[in-house]
């Protein structure tokens, strides 16, 4: 293990962010992060864990000791009838490991295909997509205490699992260095195809026998449509989430927005596409400087090359302000903001 001064994190932030760690270091395992965190020079420098850096705009440096999770490894570790358990390191691609349960017909995982990332913020974050989230496969996780120096295992109903949210995102938040993930996927099927628009790209693909295979082709052909890669143009996908109104709320913007984009939810309040709110005040395409929002998904803010932290954050303030003026909704930032 080697640890770094004013190290660049450019290359670990999908945004681009070229922004530096005043100390840098990766580890494999818990105990290298715990070795990590006891070392003297570091008791008063709290630690920033970093995972696949697809989910955080950096806004300047880091002034912690940032440690690179990457903890490799995939594993069955228990099976009944109808399913089996699967243990992936947190600093795992995601969209890897993904793609390996798919080769061995393990099901539940396919509508999650192609989302940046690694394993390790998957249940942090709850990430979803295609009427599927995270906690429907979810079943336990170890993590390291970073201030009792211990490991802890936590099952679903611990997590405290919402939209887009986790324990880790609020109690526990910078608390826990997650290690490890067990998922618990289906031998068997059970396919999710009525949301968007993953029935007519089965149609478009010629599919006339559903498998998981087919289901994750046309979510990656959907994704790779919509969604510009971060390797080409700075990025971290939807920026964010989709706001939840009361019912009347909802009425209300339907009777002066008849085009709005909504969906109900099992509580009775509803759900708005973000993206929707955000084109109709103007904002798809919008450019200034090298910060922009994206030509084909207004949900995503991007780093045209040189634009800094700063000046995405601001994009995404004025977005927030017109959001609030238009329609009186209140948008809720989904990418992780440092500092």
């Amino acid at each position: 293990m080697q640890l770094f001064e004013h190290y660049s994190l450019k290359s670990f932030n999908t945004f681009g962010m070229d922004v530096y760690a005043r100390y840098f270091g990766a580890f494999s395992t818990g105990d290298e992060l715990a070795w990590l965190l006891g070392l003297p020079e570091f008791a008063t420098h709290p630690p920033f864990i970093l995972g696949g850096g697809s989910n955080i705009l950096f806004r300047g440096n880091v002034e912690n000791l940032v440690l690179k999770n990457e903890i490799r490894g995939i594993e069955k570790v228990n099976e009944d009838n109808d399913h089996v358990y699967i243990k992936a390191g947190a600093g795992e691609n995601w969209h890897h490991f993904v793609s390996h349960c798919i080769e061995q017909d393990w099901a539940g995982l396919e509508n999650l295909s192609l989302i940046p990332g690694n394993v390790g913020a998957s249940p942090m974050q709850n990430i979803g997509a295609y009427g599927v989230e995270v906690k429907d496969v979810f079943h336990s996780l170890e993590a390291l205490d970073l201030e009792e120096k211990t490991t802890r295992t936590f099952y679903r109903e611990e997590c405290e699992f919402g939209y887009r949210e986790s324990i880790f995102k609020r109690k526990y938040k910078g608390r826990f260095a997650i290690l490890s993930v067990t998922f618990r996927l289906d031998k068997t099927p059970r396919y999710h195809t009525s949301y968007g628009a993953i029935t007519q790209e089965l149609a478009n693909m010629g599919v006339r026998e559903l498998s998981i295979q087919a289901i994750s082709q046309a979510v990656i052909n959907i994704r790779s449509s919509k969604l510009p890669d971060p390797a080409v143009i700075g990025n971290a996908g939807s920026f964010f989430k989709n706001p939840e109104v009361s019912a009347a709320k909802e009425q209300q913007l339907r009777e002066n927005f008849p085009g709005i984009v909504s969906y109900p939810l099992a509580n009775g309040n509803y759900k708005l596409a973000a993206g929707w709110l955000i084109e109709q005040c103007g904002w798809k395409g919008y450019r200034d400087g090298d910060a922009g929002v994206h030509e084909r998904q207004a949900l995503v803010l991007v780093n045209y090359g040189q634009a800094t932290g700063e000046e995405i954050y601001r994009l995404s303030e004025r977005i927030e302000e017109s959001i609030r003026e238009k329609f009186g909704v209140t948008l809720e930032r989904e990418v992780n903001i440092y500092p």
